[in-house]
């Protein structure tokens, strides 16, 4: 929990609000994935991808609804997208567009730190963004994250596309 939202598991009945955010085109290419569908996918998509550890539904702790509005994961060794350790983690994040410029992000995350570092122990946490995603380059900045390397051109399946991504290093104090 932080001051402004809830971070819980991802539920099935999170499908609708899921995909009235994740259908719109401004938010899942620019973060690697195709826009939603429909309700069915984006259900398919909590059941097959978002109800594993360390992936949450973001939600506004005084909505009173309990609505997930984005999501934030922290994903750990192999199960990452980046070639990393047993006792690191890469987190990954997105946020509807009614709520983008309001700093809830940089709120979830430095939530998903602490766990990361305090409650599971990792050494480093991973962060990347895609070119010209500059949202998500200063999210991770603001919230300590620094440039580490640049992925050259690569093609991904999910966007059907190629891509520079920009990746990014927090580690433990």
């Amino acid at each position: 929990m932080t001051k402004r939202t809830m971070l819980r598991p991802w539920r099935l009945s999170d499908a609708e609000s899921l995909y009235e955010y994740a259908s719109d085109p401004r938010i899942g290419p620019v973060a690697g994935w195709q826009p939603h569908s429909s309700i069915g996918e984006s259900r398919q998509i909590i059941r097959e991808i978002f109800m594993q550890d360390g992936v949450f539904a973001v939600t506004l702790r005084d909505a009173g609804d309990d609505r997930a509005i984005g999501c934030i994961g922290l994903i750990r060794g192999t199960k990452s997208n980046l070639p990393i350790g047993d006792d690191e983690g890469e987190i990954s994040y997105w946020i509807g567009v009614p709520f983008w410029g309001q700093g809830l992000i940089p709120e979830a995350m430095a939530a998903v730190i602490r766990y990361g570092f305090d409650e599971l122990g990792l050494s480093t946490l991973w962060c990347g963004y895609f070119d010209g995603n500059e949202k998500s380059r200063r999210v991770q900045e603001k919230c300590g994250f620094q440039y580490h390397h640049t992925n050259p051109a690569t093609y991904f399946p999910l966007t059907d596309d190629v891509r520079v991504e920009h990746v990014s290093i927090l580690r433990r104090h």
